[in-house]
């Protein structure tokens, strides 16, 4: 049994698109029995009610309906914890990850790799900011860590079933998945495509959602900011001292009175300014500890239902 993962919102454009390449791929596999899971992300359009259709005339398909919009890392959490197969890919219904991938993902998988995940060697349609920031941020992560973090990586993957066991273990509230799949370990084996662009509709991630979804991997994985917020501290304080030691000198030895005024204010901003920067450090982690120990479930599930197959 093999499961497809596709979290889904607001993609009733694409679904037909996706569905069609993803049964003319596994209809060539008869040595396989497939499980296509839909995680409804709490879409606002006929998601919902596209997946109804397919699930009408294909046995093979289930979906997860979720309460509201939990997010993509959230919506993946609940499809790793109602998919059945022996291992699972996840694919975005966007078709910029190929289908086509899924039969050389199998067959490493049958040679006994734990992990097979694709690396894009073109990144699609994207701006260069976009793409100049993602790779920056990967970097940032990778050196900021103790353990690689992939680059040009995304979610497009096959698990196999201890894989799946090791996320669904994994019950933190901020997550950041890319940063899990690297974390867990396991055997690794890497596919290398172009990424497509995407068929319809349009994409869910503005800079501000990456933004926001950097600074969840930032703190998530490292708590490197915390020890830069320190560093900061001791170089300005030593810098200061040594500013200090210096006018003293020169009052005293040459009668020279200290003035500057534009400058005395532009250090007290400056100062401000870091201190300011250190307490929003401080207070993302006191954020996520905070959410952790609420203890709510990452997503609700308002309707489930399994593939006919099972």
């Amino acid at each position: 049994m093999v499961s497809i993962l596709v979290p889904c919102y607001n993609e009733e454009k694409t679904l037909p698109l996706f569905y069609d390449e993803v049964c003319k791929v596994t209809q060539q596999m008869a040595q396989y029995d497939f499980e296509l899971i839909f995680v409804n992300d709490g879409s606002r359009d006929h998601t919902a009610e596209v997946i109804e259709q397919f699930r009408q005339k294909d046995g093979r398909v289930s979906f997860v309906n979720l309460s509201r919009n939990f997010g993509k890392e959230n919506a993946m959490l609940a499809g790793f914890d109602h998919a059945c197969g022996h291992c699972m890919i996840i694919m975005d219904a966007d078709l910029q990850d190929p289908p086509a991938l899924i039969p050389q993902m199998l067959e490493a998988w049958e040679q006994g790799y734990e992990d097979v995940y694709a690396r894009r060697s073109s990144r699609g349609r994207e701006s260069w900011l976009r793409k100049t920031l993602s790779l920056l941020f990967y970097k940032i992560l990778d050196h900021s860590t103790r353990f690689e973090i992939l680059q040009n990586v995304g979610d497009f993957r096959l698990l196999d079933r201890k894989c799946i066991d090791a996320l669904r273990s994994m019950r933190e509230t901020d997550r950041y998945t890319k940063g899990m799949f690297c974390w867990i370990g396991f055997r690794k084996k890497e596919i290398v495509f172009d990424r497509g662009n995407r068929v319809a509709g349009q994409s869910n991630w503005n800079y501000f959602s990456l933004f926001n979804l950097a600074i969840e991997g930032i703190t998530s994985f490292t708590t490197a900011p915390l020890r830069l917020a320190s560093i900061m501290g001791t170089l300005i304080a030593l810098v200061a001292f040594a500013l200090l030691l210096f006018y003293l000198t020169k009052t005293l030895i040459f009668g020279d009175p200290v003035q500057g005024f534009p400058t005395l204010i532009t250090i007290i901003l400056f100062l401000g300014g870091v201190q300011l920067l250190c307490m929003g450090i401080l207070g993302e982690y006191i954020a996520r500890i905070f959410n952790e120990t609420k203890r709510r479930p990452p997503y609700l599930v308002s309707d489930y239902k399994r593939c006919n197959d099972l």
